[in-house]
C-alpha cells in the first residue's frame, strides 16, 4: 500500500475498535468541558470567584498530570501490560495491589501537605492576589477544599491503567466526562459562591472512580490493603515514570507562569488570570479535538517506519501531518482573529461576563490565536521525535521556551497589558516549532520541506482571503453567517489555489475506519 495515498498505512480492527471510543469520548468530554467553562463565565464573569476557580484548580490539575493520569499512560500501563501478557494472574494482581498501596500513600501525603500549605501555594502561583485579601482568602478556601481531588483522580488514573492494561477502554475512557457533568450541575445548582464548584469538583471525583470500581473487581481485582511496597514491577514503573514527570513539569510550569504574570491587577488589568483562562480554553478548542487526536494517532506509524532502512516513508508521512494540520488550523485561526469579539460574546456573553470581560478575553484570543498553527504542528513534530526515542531534545526546547515565555512576558505585560501575556505564549510558540522544526531537518536529513513550504503558503493565500469574506460578511449580517460563509470561502479558495491537501483530508475522513486515524 502507498504511503502517499494511505500515510498512516493498515490497522488492526481491534485497536481501531479501541481508538475509536476513546476518540469518541474525548470529544464528549471536552464539549461538556467547554459548556462548563461557559457555565463559569456567565455566572461569575472574570472576576474573584472564576479567578479563584482557576488558580485552585490548576494545582491539582498540575499533581493529577504528574502522578495521577500522566503516571498512569508512561509508566504504569505498559508495565501491567507486559506482567498480563508474561506473567500469572496472581502476579499480575500482586503488582497492582502493591501500586495501589503506593499511590495512597503518594496521594495521602501530598494531599495533606496541600491543604496545610494552600496559603503559601496560592501566595506562589497568584502573588497578584495579596493586594485584595478577599480573593486570596476565597482562593485559599477553594484551594483547600478541593485538594483532596487529587487523592480521588489518581486513584482513577490508577483504576484507568489496570482497565486499560487489560484491554478495557470504554468505562475509564467516559469516566473523565463525569467531572464536567458535576460541575456543571452543582455549579448551576448553587449559583455564585464557591460553594457549586467546590462540590462539583470533589462529586466528579468521587464519580471517576467510583464508575470504574465494579468492572474492576468484575475482573478479578481484590484490593488488599497493607504496608507492602517493594515490588520489582513497582522499581520499573518508578523509572519509566521519571523521564514524564520532567517534562510535565515544564509545560506545567509555562502555566503557573502565566497564572503569576496574570495575577498582576496592577499591571494587566483585573481578572488577567480568568482571561487568560477562558480565551485559551478556545484555542485548545481545535487542537484538542483534532491535533491532538492526529498527533496520537500518528506516533504509532512513525514508530514502525523509523525502523525501515531509509526512513522515506517516516518523511512522507510526517510531511503529510504537518501539511494537514496547517490546513485545518489556518482557517481556526482566520476564526478566531476576525471574529474574536463575536465568538466570546455568542459563547460566554451573559450574566457576569460583561462588556468589560468580553472585551478583555476577545483580546487574549486574538493574540494567542496567532501561534495556533505552531502549536498544532508542535504536536506533530514532538511525536516523530518520540518515534526516534528521543525525549530529551522535546524536553530541552520545551525549556528554552519557557524561559523565552517569562522574558517576553516581562516585557509585553506593559505595552499590551493582557494581550502581550498571551501573545508572548505565541511567541515561544512559534519559536518551539521553528526550533524542533530544524533540529527534525538536520536529523532526517530533510522531510519534504520544498512540498510542505509552498503547500503552507498556498493555504495561507486561501486563509487570507477567507479573512476578508468573514470580515465583510460579519459586518453585514452576523457572526453565524460570518462563520458559514468563511468556512465555505476558505474551501472555495482552496480549489482556486490548487491546495490538494483539502482532497488528501477528505479521502483521510472516507477512510479513518480503516485506518489508524481517527
Amino acid at each position: 500500500m502507498s504511503i502517499n495515498k494511505y500515510p498512516l498505512g493498515s490497522q488492526n480492527q481491534a485497536v481501531a475498535r479501541w481508538a475509536t471510543i476513546i476518540g469518541s469520548a474525548t470529544l464528549v468530554s471536552r464539549i461538556l468541558g467547554f459548556m462548563r467553562d461557559i457555565i463559569i463565565a456567565r455566572l461569575f464573569g472574570i472576576y474573584i470567584y472564576a479567578q479563584a476557580f482557576v488558580i485552585a484548580f490548576r494545582i491539582p490539575n498540575l499533581f493529577r498530570d504528574l502522578v495521577g493520569e500522566g503516571a498512569a499512560n508512561a509508566a504504569i500501563i505498559p508495565v501491567l501490560t507486559e506482567y498480563s501478557i508474561k506473567r500469572s494472574k496472581e502476579e499480575f494482581w500482586e503488582l497492582t495491589n502493591v501500586l495501589l498501596n503506593l499511590l495512597l500513600v503518594i496521594l495521602s501525603v501530598i494531599t495533606f501537605f496541600g491543604v496545610l500549605f494552600a496559603p503559601l501555594l496560592v501566595r506562589l502561583i497568584a502573588p497578584g492576589f495579596m493586594s485584595s485579601p478577599e480573593k486570596l482568602e476565597v482562593t485559599i478556601n477553594l484551594t483547600r477544599i478541593i485538594f483532596p481531588y487529587i487523592l480521588l483522580i489518581g486513584l482513577a488514573a490508577y483504576a484507568m491503567a489496570v482497565l486499560n492494561s487489560l484491554k478495557n477502554f470504554a468505562v475509564s475512557a467516559f469516566a473523565p466526562c463525569l467531572l464536567n457533568i458535576s460541575i456543571i450541575v452543582f455549579a448551576l445548582l448553587f449559583g455564585e459562591g464557591i460553594k457549586g464548584l467546590a462540590t462539583g469538583i470533589l462529586v466528579g471525583g468521587i464519580l471517576q472512580l467510583a464508575v470504574q470500581v465494579p468492572v474492576l473487581y468484575k475482573k478479578g481485582f481484590h484490593a488488599k490493603l497493607a504496608m507492602h511496597f517493594k515490588h520489582p514491577g513497582a522499581v520499573q514503573v518508578g523509572k519509566l515514570m521519571l523521564p514524564r514527570l520532567a517534562s510535565s513539569s515544564i509545560y506545567q510550569l509555562n502555566n503557573f507562569v502565566d497564572s503569576i504574570f496574570g495575577s498582576l491587577a496592577a499591571i494587566v488589568g483585573d481578572g488577567g488570570v480568568a482571561v487568560l483562562y477562558f480565551s485559551y480554553r478556545l484555542i485548545q478548542f481545535p487542537i484538542g479535538i483534532f491535533s491532538n487526536s492526529l498527533a496520537q494517532a500518528i506516533l504509532p506509524t512513525l514508530s514502525t517506519q523509523v525502523l525501515e532502512e531509509n526512513r522515506e516513508n517516516l518523511k512522507i508521512t510526517l510531511s503529510w501531518g504537518l501539511r494537514i494540520v496547517f490546513f485545518v488550523m489556518l482557517p481556526a485561526t482566520v476564526i478566531f482573529m476576525v471574529l474574536a469579539d463575536r465568538l466570546v460574546f455568542t459563547l460566554f456573553g451573559g450574566g457576569k461576563f460583561d462588556l468589560a470581560s468580553g472585551l478583555l478575553t476577545a483580546n487574549a484570543l486574538f493574540y494567542y490565536s496567532i501561534g495556533l498553527s505552531a502549536y498544532a504542528g508542535t504536536k506533530i513534530l514532538q511525536s516523530c521525535f518520540f518515534a526516534l526515542k528521543d525525549t530529551v531534545t522535546p524536553a530541552k526546547v520545551a525549556f528554552l521556551a519557557l524561559i523565552m515565555n517569562i522574558m517576553l512576558n516581562a516585557i509585553l505585560m506593559f505595552p499590551l497589558k493582557i494581550g502581550g501575556l498571551a501573545l508572548a505564549t505565541s511567541i515561544s510558540g512559534i519559536n518551539t516549532f521553528f526550533f524542533l522544526f530544524f533540529i527534525l531537518k538536520r536529523k532526517l536529513g530533510g522531510f519534504g520541506e520544498q512540498k510542505i513550504f509552498p503547500a503552507f503558503l498556498r493555504m495561507l493565500a486561501a486563509a487570507v482571503c477567507m479573512a476578508v469574506v468573514c470580515f465583510l460578511v460579519n459586518r453585514a449580517l452576523n457572526f453565524i453567517w460570518a462563520l458559514f460563509c468563511g468556512v465555505l470561502s476558505y474551501i472555495i479558495f482552496c480549489f482556486i489555489f490548487r491546495v490538494t491537501e483539502l482532497k488528501e483530508l477528505i479521502h483521510w475522513f472516507l477512510h479513518k475506519n480503516q485506518r489508524q486515524f481517527l
